[in-house]
């Protein structure tokens, strides 16, 4: 008795997280250059902060969902769903740091919180996208690009 064939594994999951993880890395930049600016004396700066924060938040939500998908019907790794619900805890911690201005402690989680959102993107774009489904009439090449009309074209030296 032999097992059925296992469908690929489908793209759409980890294209979805290296999407949320690019995005987190630029909230995360945004983020650590409004600290920088309010701490210029642009006090203007911190109501920025305090929107983009809910911003990276909401990011790092829509992130564990896809992390949910990139494990079960993506069938793919499952440290990008324990990282992303670590990276969860840490921005709900670095929020009420915040808010409580305690900011020795705001500080430190803002730059383990950084260096978290970075280790994910890595591991996210370090991931490799299963291979695309053969389209009919695709290259017999494996490339996926349709072959010209008329054939190959020669190119004289």
């Amino acid at each position: 008795m032999s097992s059925p064939p296992v469908a690929p594994a489908p793209r759409w999951p980890l294209v979805l997280l290296r999407t949320t993880a690019t995005a987190l890395a630029l909230l995360a930049l945004l983020q650590v250059m409004l600290a920088g600016s309010f701490l210029n004396g642009t006090y203007e700066s911190l109501k920025d902060h305090e929107g983009n924060a809910m911003t990276l938040a909401t990011v790092v939500v829509l992130q564990l969902a896809v992390a949910v998908a990139v494990r079960w019907p993506g069938r793919g790794p499952l440290w990008p769903l324990w990282t992303t619900l670590l990276l969860a805890v840490a921005v709900t911690g670095q929020i009420a740091a915040g808010y409580a201005r305690s900011l020795g402690l705001h500080v430190t989680l803002g730059v383990l919180l950084v260096s978290g959102i970075l280790f994910v993107l890595a591991g996210a774009w370090r991931l490799p996208l299963p291979v695309r489904a053969a389209l009919p009439g695709a290259a017999p090449d494996g490339s996926g690009r349709l072959p010209r009309p008329g054939g190959p074209v020669e190119v004289s030296k």
